[in-house]
């Protein structure tokens, strides 16, 4: 359902969150709707490598795309400002002992170290302008040389959220000092990946 946005400044608060998830443990039917299983299949097609080392999700919400990442990659840092969504995620993880699931809010409490992923996934939008200009900052200063930064949203106007999908995607694009590998648009969302060094993919020459 496509809802109007609203003239709002500030970040959605954790009580928004909070109620989606008190109503549904699944309050976008990730889990249900093919939607969002073939953007999730798109999302993890447009990785131009099929292993990574150290990825950061945050926003995970349910975890539903999480355990297709930690598929993907030697260890895989969860976060979400919903402590019932951080308690869904870890149930979804626990077979992958790698995988770990903080609660935290952006941009404050972004995790220490290197990323070779990092994962915006329908988040941004829900940050003010501020915020996720600050996010940006901390993606392009958290990637390994090597790394990678995934982003996709939805592109229609949601309620009490500061921003659409176009805007977020603008800001990535006049912010980010990065490589675009792909861009994949359709009527409902937009997929991009930005890369710090020229995208390809790696090739197994063994197996050709």
């Amino acid at each position: 359902m496509v809802m109007n946005a609203t003239a709002n400044n500030a970040s959605v608060p954790a009580e928004y969150f909070e109620r989606m998830f008190a109503a549904s443990d699944d309050p976008w039917a990730f889990r249900t709707r093919w939607y969002e299983q073939r953007k999730r299949d798109l999302t993890l097609a447009t990785l131009p490598l099929q292993r990574y080392q150290r990825v950061f999700e945050p926003a995970c919400a349910n975890g539903v795309l999480s355990a297709l990442l930690a598929e993907r990659c030697d260890a895989l840092v969860c976060m979400d400002l919903s402590a019932d969504a951080v308690r869904l995620a870890r149930t979804r993880l626990e077979g992958f002992p790698d995988a770990e699931v903080i609660q935290g809010h952006l941009p404050g409490d972004w995790p220490g170290g290197e990323f070779d992923l990092i994962v915006l996934s329908e988040v941004a939008y829900y940050l003010a302008p501020d915020d996720f200009s600050a996010v940006i900052d901390r993606c392009v200063a958290s990637l390994s040389p090597g790394g990678s930064l995934l982003a996709c949203h939805w592109l229609h106007p949601i309620d009490e959220c500061p921003m659409d999908g176009r805007q977020v995607h603008a800001m990535l694009a006049e912010q980010l000092p990065l490589h675009r590998a792909v861009r994949h648009e359709e009527a409902d969302f937009l997929l991009e990946l930005w890369c710090v060094q020229p995208c390809a993919i790696d090739l197994d020459e063994e197996a050709l």
